[in-house]
């Protein structure tokens, strides 16, 4: 064994299998002096990455722990490692594509999404530590400081639990009839996220409730195409899954509100309060718009909840977390009806098409509704319902519920987590 490794081993013996910071700052200690393990540290750091994904987790969902537990440093440095990472097992992939189960396409856009973020600066910055011998004018980062902040990060992806893998539940994108895949409908796509975007910038509440409402029908719309289309077609379509961050504060909440919105697009979630995320389960395009609209509609909530604190304050009431949590509660409980009901519409209006058979639609839609319980019991098979606590005032309450009504809102089917 190298000089190198043997100062990483002894800092890593020392530092990631005990809690205590004097364990931390002796692994941290061994580390700075050794300015050649840097290499070595880095490489070891990039296995922490893959045995996270053979745990089942994903790049976003890495960076999301990452940032919840620890700081920002410790973000910037878990993204460059996931890029490093994947492209190391882009090239095994390349040279032995065989022996390797194919990446989703969620996997490639997390990829691409944590690359955008990191080239543009939108992770903060963290000089490594310089070279003994680099130049004038070389930034410097304290080598201590360095080498805890990466010990922080390896403890923290040693200790990470296994979830339910992801890949093994990829969607079979629907069949065209002569064999090749079905070109996505960016189109529809780029449209809703116009519509949404412009539902959280406006300032008028009727506004912002009309672009909402359509945003929800085109999404239903969207459904329906591919439903029929994998139907006519007999493609091996089959639900898949996603995670979606719950972040605090008010999380319970926004579990809810998250809850509304997957059960009025067709699909069922799964909340993970210790972890911070909720696993959606539906067809590739209920999840696109389970994740659009909860986005949209989080921040329709939060332009909403702000103004409705300040009115509040102005009339000489004050308001608390208490507000608050109640006007997030009555809003997510309130916004799934008003989704349902756009959505049941657009199901309406889809059956009274010429090019629909009669009895066509509902069948499909059914099988459909039964495929998505069923990959939901399959992966949680044991959950329990969870109460929302903290709902005490009545101000926050109403005025949650007024603002659903103008946004879009509804409850649904009991949340639930494993």
């Amino acid at each position: 064994m190298s000089s190198t490794s043997t100062t990483v081993e002894r800092a890593f013996a020392a530092a990631l299998y005990a809690d205590s910071d004097a364990a931390l700052d002796t692994g941290a200690s061994l580390l700075a002096a050794d300015p050649a393990s840097d290499a070595e540290l880095a490489c070891r750091g990039e296995e922490f990455v893959a045995a996270a994904w053979r745990r089942g987790w994903q790049p976003a969902d890495v960076v999301r722990i990452v940032r919840r537990e620890l700081g920002d440093v410790h973000e910037r440095l878990v993204a460059e490692l996931v890029l490093a990472e994947a492209g190391r097992d882009q090239a095994s992939r390349d040279r032995a594509p065989r022996d390797r189960t194919p990446r989703s396409p969620r996997w490639a856009a997390q990829l691409e999404e944590i690359d955008k973020f990191d080239k543009f600066g939108k992770f903060n910055k963290i000089d490594k530590p310089a070279e003994p011998d680099a130049g004038p004018g070389t930034p410097r980062t304290d080598r201590f400081s360095y080498a805890t902040a990466v010990l922080e990060l390896y403890r923290l992806l040693l200790r990470l639990p296994s979830l339910e893998p992801l890949d093994a539940h990829v969607p079979h994108p629907p069949r065209a009839s002569g064999g090749t895949a079905a070109p996505r409908d960016t189109r529809m796509l780029t449209r809703i996220r116009a519509l949404l975007a412009k539902a959280e910038a406006t300032g008028f509440p009727e506004e912002a409730e009309a672009l909402s409402a359509k945003a929800q029908e085109l999404m239903a719309r969207h459904s329906i195409d591919e439903a029929l289309l994998a139907a006519r077609t007999h493609a091996k379509d089959a639900p898949g899954a996603c995670r979606i961050g719950v972040d605090p504060p008010y999380e319970t909440a926004k579990a809810v509100l998250l809850d509304a919105v997957a059960g009025a697009n067709r699909c069922r979630a799964v909340w993970n309060e210790a972890l911070g995320f909720s696993t959606v389960v539906g067809f590739e395009a209920d999840l696109e718009a389970v994740e659009l609209l909860y986005t949209s509609l989080l921040v329709q909530a939060t332009a909403a909840m702000t103004k409705a604190e300040a009115a509040q304050r102005a009339g000489g009431r004050k308001r608390t977390k208490s507000f608050r949590q109640s006007f997030l509660a009555a809003y997510a409980h309130r916004i799934g009806d008003r989704l349902a009901d756009a959505a049941d519409g657009q199901v309406t209006a889809t059956e009274g098409e010429s090019g629909v058979a009669e009895g066509e639609l509902l069948p499909v839609l059914a099988a459909r509704d039964v495929a998505v319980t069923d990959e939901t019991e399959r992966m949680f098979p044991d959950t329990v319902t969870t109460r929302m606590r903290g709902v005490t005032d009545a101000a926050g309450w109403q005025e949650g519920a007024a603002a659903a009504d103008r946004a879009q809102v509804r409850a649904r089917s009991p949340l639930t987590r494993p």
